[in-house]
């Protein structure tokens, strides 16, 4: 599958997916209330589940959002999560090895009140398994303070991992949604070994 991120809500996005020949993935919400089954949504669970063609526009608040600044800015883009921690952090060895430099970002949240930022744990916990992964494969002495507090977080808490996530704002917010199943995918440790990059605004599984 192809990937297009879209900023959140942008009235040119139904347009835009037009342009690429993808289909505009939807809200949860939206999705749920709606009468065509075959929309892709936001729902992780629900795209694994469902058939929707080879290329969808994605947009979100948080992480479609950065991505597509970040590629406005000229910056190469990996996506990583638990689910790809160890493949990404291969992925971003081999950039350490030659002297890159990597900036690893919490994508974050919003409360859906007022659109405050929110404390997101379940994304720093998220950036606290790629740094562990890149600690094991002896980058430890590279991290600035932040990461290494990233990192030391997650080994604190990795033992308890799924009763901290499945309790986060977040989570009991989906949970309350109806949508439980998309915590139960987040919570998958390296139940994937796809590197997903960013590529000419689109991105692409490299492996």
């Amino acid at each position: 599958m192809t990937v297009f991120p879209y900023r959140w809500k942008d009235e040119k996005a139904q347009e835009f997916a037009r342009q690429q020949e993808a289909i505009l993935a939807v809200g949860r919400l939206e999705a749920k209330a709606s009468s065509q089954s075959n929309l892709p949504t936001l729902s992780p669970s629900a795209l694994l589940r469902g058939n929707f063609g080879q290329r969808i526009v994605l947009p979100s608040p948080n992480g479609s959002t950065i991505t597509t600044r970040l590629d406005e800015a000229k910056t190469h883009v990996i996506a990583g999560c638990l689910r790809n921690a160890s493949a990404v952090a291969e992925f971003l060895q081999a950039r350490l090895e030659l002297g890159e430099s990597v900036a690893i970002i919490a994508a974050g949240e919003r409360w859906p009140s007022d659109g405050s930022l929110r404390p997101a744990i379940e994304d720093y916990l998220g950036v606290g398994v790629i740094l562990s992964e890149l600690t094991a494969r002896g980058f430890r002495e590279l991290m600035t303070p932040e990461a290494s507090c990233a990192d030391d977080l997650y080994v604190m808490r990795s033992k308890n991992l799924s009763a901290t996530i499945r309790g986060c704002a977040s989570a009991l917010e989906l949970q309350a949604m109806g949508f439980e199943d998309d915590v139960d995918v987040a919570l998958e440790r390296n139940s994937s070994s796809t590197v997903p990059v960013l590529d000419n605004g689109a991105i692409i599984a490299i492996r």
